[in-house]
Order: C-alpha cells, then structure tokens, then sequence
C-alpha cells in the first residue's frame, strides 16, 4: 500500500483530478485509472488535492466549531498520535544569580488522537450527472461539506469518545462548569466570564443555539440596559457564535459555554474519500455518492473552556 505522501502526490495532478470527476459520471475506466488513491479500507478515492482543500473550506463555512477552534492536518501516520500541550514559564533572573530550574515537563497533557470515520452520503438524481452543462463538481462539494459541517458539529459539541470525537460538553473531558444555576440570569453571564482566567479571554467568544440567545437578548440589569450588544452581536465585549447543536435551556442542561475554543483541537487524519454508487440507487432514478472524513478533536485545556450548568430542578 502506497504511503499517503505518494497518494498525495498522485492526487496533485491533473491526470488525477480529470479521472476522479470523470469517476464521479460513471464514465469508463476512470476508476481503474485512480487505482493508486484508493483507500482500502473503505473502498472509496482519495479526492484530489484541490478539491480536498475546496471541501474543506466548505465544511468550515457551514460548520460552527471548526471556524473557532485549531485545526491541524496530520495525514498518514499510525491510528494514534500524541498531542501535548503545556504551561511555559518565564521569569527575571537578578545579575550572577543562578538561573532557575523549571519543571516544565510536568505540565504536559497528552492525548491519544485517534482516526474516527465520518461517512456521508449524498443522492443526486441521474439525469443530472449525464448533463454536461451540470457543475456536479460544486454541487457534489457543496451537498457532501454541508452534510459533514453539520455532523462535526454535533460530535464537537456532544461527542461521547466512543467511535466519534470528545465533545465540547463531555463530563469529564470536556468544558469546565463555571456556574451552576437554577434560573439563567444577567448575574449568571457575569459570572461565567469572570470564571474563566484572563489569558483565556483575550480570545474567548460565547457559544449557545437560538432559543438561548433569545433569553440572553431579553436580560437586562437593574438599570434597564440589555446584556446583550446587538449592534455587534456581543456580550460583554466578547462576539456570539450560534450553534444549535447546543442543548435548550433545561434541568440538567449546559446551554453556554465562554472561553477561547482554539483550545479545542481538531485533527484530520485523511483528505476527505468518496466514490460513486451507480446501481444501488438505480430503481429510484438516483445516483448515490457515498464519502467520508477520518478525524478526531479534543480540548486540550478544559479551563480555557467554561459552561454554564442549569441544575436537575432548575428551568
């Protein structure tokens, strides 16, 4: 089996994208063509080094966590990596004194990163696919990154590790709880940014679904003024993110978290595969185009990340 810096390679030339969408329109021996590319595992060819990176750009472009956290390419390799992060340390040393030693080596979290497989399947209805003048090449992106984007979303946010990432919310590796609440209030949001440390935000941003925003957008302190900013979607400075994978307000719900995401970490491990499926869908007039992700994320530094938590009896 071809390492994946010779598929890379392979998938870079125009030989190969020419037969991976002429692949895509059922027409002879492409396949054979782009036998270097294919993933054996699943079965399905690697796309092209173009339309890798198009897809990508697509799934960041619907997807919601993906635009906020760190995204790290690590294709190929073995089925796990370590990924570490730490506290460094700095400090002023008086002239002819000697240097201290820092223990940094202790501060190192690591984090096995897996390669959990994200299928998706997009049906098109064949009279397309033999028209020339249709652009299956920017529908078929398009389709198969919204699919993606929104199935990312919802493992970032509730991903239990089993067969899929760790998500934002996870017990016990996910958020932080900066506040436990029976009631969500102005006082709440207050508090939840404070919980979160100075370092953290520089660049934190305020994460919740529609429904929260809602009742933020209704709070107001004793003086009548909202919390919220809506001539730049910000609460107490920092910008708002929607994303409706987040769980209503509820007992026993975390509808909001604050912190700086880009402790999040998301690794790909494979460019994005698909293939075309012409017979199984023949009988419905339909083509299927069958793809898929190997990826994996987890936040490396939980109290980057604070939740407020609605208690069992509150809402």
């Amino acid at each position: 089996m071809k390492s994946m810096d010779e598929i890379r390679f392979v998938t870079a030339t125009k030989e190969y994208e020419k037969d991976f969408w002429d692949a895509m329109r059922f027409k002879p021996n492409a396949e054979l063509n782009m036998r270097d590319a294919k993933d054996s595992d699943t079965g399905t060819f690697f796309t092209p080094l173009a339309e890798d990176v198009g897809l990508r750009k697509v799934i960041e472009q619907y997807g919601v966590i993906r635009s906020l956290a760190n995204v790290i390419t690590c294709y190929g390799g073995g089925s796990v990596i370590w990924a570490a992060d730490s506290n460094d340390s700095a400090e002023f040393v008086p002239e002819g004194e000697t240097i201290p030693g820092f223990d940094a080596g202790e501060d190192f979290t690591r984090f096995s990163v897996g390669a959990h497989k994200l299928a998706g399947l997009v049906k098109v209805v064949d009279e397309f696919i033999y028209d020339a003048a249709f652009d299956i090449r920017k529908y078929l992106n398009n389709r198969m990154g919204k699919a993606f984007a929104r199935a990312e979303d919802r493992s970032f946010v509730s991903g239990s590790g089993d067969h899929k990432p760790v998500g934002l919310l996870h017990d016990t590796e996910g958020a932080e709880t900066g506040v436990t609440t029976d009631a969500l209030t102005y006082d709440n949001c207050i508090e939840l940014f404070f919980s979160v440390k100075p370092e953290y935000r520089d660049r934190a941003v305020w994460l919740m679904n529609d429904r929260t925003a809602l009742a933020l957008r209704k709070l107001k302190d004793a003086d009548e003024n909202y919390l919220w900013n809506s001539s730049d979607n910000t609460i107490l400075g920092k910008p708002v993110y929607i994303c409706n994978e987040l769980p209503d307000i509820g007992a026993g719900s975390k509808p909001i978290l604050f912190g700086d995401l880009n402790y999040y970490w998301i690794v790909d491990r494979a460019p994005v595969s698909m293939r075309a499926l012409n017979e199984k869908y023949a009988l419905s007039g339909k083509v299927g185009y069958l793809g898929f992700e190997l990826l994996d994320a987890h936040l490396v530094r939980r109290e980057a990340v604070k939740a407020i938590a609605v208690s069992s009896e509150g809402a």
